[in-house]
């Protein structure tokens, strides 16, 4: 399942692939995105937020994608055979002369004003790896419903943005409590986000995942 560590790795890999180039192929392969041609554009950033891909475009567009359980894009060379899934399981091809960018599984996909990606992303919480991480302001949040159970609140990432099924787990082990446990009732509540932020950091580059 992907999460903050693993998105924010994807959009390393399609910020490097697809950065300052033009697209020369656009196959945006969703029923309301379908008569949609993006060849002509530069690619200007590909960036994550939480769990989402924001890939922006020259003039003003954003194409945002979400993984869910088990979505992915994929990087090919030019003549590479695509890998990742059958044909009808590609959501969207973003193709420049030097590299191929492969959506496949992707249960989100729109086009936006990148002035409007509030519309999409607006609603998260402080993202574990991204500029605007604020342990106050997660805590605040954290705080704001003493009753909630500690595993349902970390999964929602209008508290924290990135954590997912594997970090609840992790992070729960580690601090020695049950996800069950109300949040009011955590002995401390600052080593809750602390360590989320530790753990995901420390995995930020990671190719292969590790929580010890």
């Amino acid at each position: 399942m992907p999460e903050g560590d693993t998105v924010h790795q994807a959009a390393g890999r399609l910020h490097q692939a697809l950065a300052g180039q033009e697209l020369t192929v656009s196959d945006l392969r969703v029923p309301r995105l379908a008569t949609v041609d993006l060849t002509g554009r530069t690619v200007v950033e590909v960036v994550a937020r939480g769990k989402h891909l924001l890939t922006r475009l020259e003039g003003g567009l954003t194409l945002h994608s979400h993984l869910r359980m088990d979505g992915s894009w994929r990087i090919f060379a030019p003549g590479e055979r695509w890998r990742g899934g059958p044909g009808h399981q590609i959501r969207a091809v973003l193709g420049t002369v030097s590299r191929t960018a492969v959506g496949y599984r992707l249960p989100v996909l729109e086009l936006l004003r990148t002035t409007a990606e509030d519309e999409a992303v607006g609603h998260l919480g402080p993202d574990l790896l991204g500029p605007d991480w604020s342990p106050a302001e997660a805590l605040a949040r954290l705080a704001a419903a003493p009753e909630r159970e500690v595993g349902e609140a970390v999964l929602d990432q209008r508290n924290l943005a990135g954590v997912g099924n594997v970090y609840k787990s992790e992070l729960c082990f580690l601090l020695r409590v049950t996800p069950w446990l109300p949040v009011g009732e955590l002995p401390d509540p600052r080593r809750l986000t602390s360590l989320a932020a530790r753990l995901l950091e420390a995995n930020r580059h990671r190719p292969r995942r590790t929580t010890t």
